[in-house]
């Protein structure tokens, strides 16, 4: 009855002729200069590293720049539900 019977694979104990099996990762290229490599698990830990990433930043630019385009997304999704812009323009 071999019709019934499941092939198995082919065991191979390969083994280079010229590896040392000890000393060898693999890494990124920015670990180094990366906080938050290994963040807390869930959202409040990530959210927590990527705020402390943020204010332990030194780079200005970017500061301003995350901030702009915070800034303009806000008002788009503000306009985009109907919200009334006009309060913060002044009265004339």
């Amino acid at each position: 009855m071999g019709l019934m019977k499941l092939k198995k694979n082919k065991k191979f104990n390969y083994q280079p002729r010229y590896y040392k099996g000890d000393g060898f990762e693999l890494k990124h290229k920015f670990d180094d200069q990366r906080t938050t490599i290994n963040p807390a698990k869930g959202i409040k830990g990530k959210l927590n590293a990527a705020v402390d990433d943020y204010k332990n930043n030194n780079d200005t630019n970017v500061n301003r720049r995350v901030l702009l385009i915070v800034g303009i997304l806000v008002f788009l999704f503000l306009f985009i539900i109907g919200f009334d812009l006009s309060i913060f323009l002044p009265n004339s």
